[in-house]
């Protein structure tokens, strides 16, 4: 723990020493404490320079998640307030709502290096190479009934694509419901799940997935997936720093979160605006049919209004739903 929290507070001063005296004055631990964590710090490939009467200065660092990068960012924040950062787990849903059954209050960040069972939606898995993405799991308990969170999954997508721009400088936009694209090609996937509480069937949590390809390569991707995933790294020509991603990203879920459900005129607009599924042609899948149809609009509910060949319209709130000329559909 002293070790993040060191690196905490010369991430927060990078570019300047520190003291030692300092940090051993600021966290309460003496100076063979601070020195221990500096030492610690440097095995895992951090460059700290010491100079004598001046401190420690942070030069360069590996590109990890864990505490001690995302807590100065994150302070003062609810989403992010308490950071699980592991190294190998089955998947950062799982082990959310794991924790969300243990009793963790809302806010609880999980995050993971790699995960070894990462989950997509319709029980596809979501393929989570070491070190190249962001795997990122929140969990929230709003005092909201279940049917009143219908559209939450909506929201996070524009809080992703608000981290992302944030962080890179370029926007993603939206395929209906969920799915984050990124010049033409699928960038990050989302997965909420929900709790009831087993009397009432009141709700008791929501848990976030978040999967971002972060530092991909084309060969990092499945030959199944190659053709129709990219990276942040393969789009803007240099590879991105994951810890200040996920910081961006996990503001943007804080913002997003303390106007939810009020803020709901500003969520819906931004939707609309990034949703590229509205004005094309597409199929609307089930296991047992496809149909065709034209997307329309996206309703007051973040639903997709559509129009048959007929000309009828359907309101389509669940479901898979393909987009012409998007992976693979032609």
């Amino acid at each position: 723990m002293s070790r993040e929290k060191v690196l905490s507070l010369l991430r927060g001063r990078q570019g300047e020493y520190l003291s030692g005296e300092a940090m051993s004055r600021e966290l309460g631990i003496s100076r063979a404490g601070v020195w221990k964590a500096i030492e610690g710090l440097r095995q895992e490939g951090y460059t700290i320079s010491s100079a004598p009467n001046r401190g420690y200065r942070l030069e360069d660092a590996p590109d990890r998640l864990r505490a001690g990068e995302l807590s100065g960012p994150l302070k003062g924040a609810l989403v992010g307030s308490t950071l699980l950062c592991l190294d190998v787990i089955d998947s950062t849903n799982t082990e959310c709502k794991r924790q969300a059954m243990s009793g963790a209050a809302e806010g609880l960040v999980v995050t993971a290096e790699e995960q070894t069972g990462g989950k997509g939606r319709r029980g596809r898995g979501f393929q989570s190479p070491r070190g190249k993405g962001l795997y990122l799991s929140a969990l929230f308990r709003p005092d909201l009934e279940p049917g009143q969170v219908s559209d939450f999954t909506a929201w996070v997508a524009v809080a992703v694509c608000d981290g992302i721009e944030a962080c890179c400088g370029v926007r993603p936009r939206i395929k209906w419901t969920n799915d984050i694209v990124l010049e033409g090609k699928k960038l990050v996937g989302i997965l909420t799940e929900l709790g009831l509480e087993s009397e009432s069937n009141a709700l008791d949590y929501l848990v976030t997935g978040i999967g971002i390809n972060v530092n991909h390569a084309a060969e990092d991707f499945s030959p199944e997936i190659r053709d129709m995933a990219t990276s942040l790294a393969q789009v803007l020509g240099h590879p991105v720093r994951r810890a200040e991603l996920a910081a961006q990203v996990v503001l943007a879920l804080d913002r997003m979160y303390a106007g939810y459900p009020r803020n709901k005129a500003e969520y819906l607009e931004k939707y609309r605006a990034g949703c590229l599924t509205t004005g094309h042609p597409v199929q609307l899948i089930t296991p047992n049919s496809r149909r065709e149809a034209f997307a329309r609009e996206i309703d007051d509910q973040f639903n997709l209004v559509v129009e048959l060949p007929d000309g009828t319209r359907e309101t389509i709130s669940t479901g898979e739903v393909s987009v012409r000329g998007m992976y693979g559909y032609v």
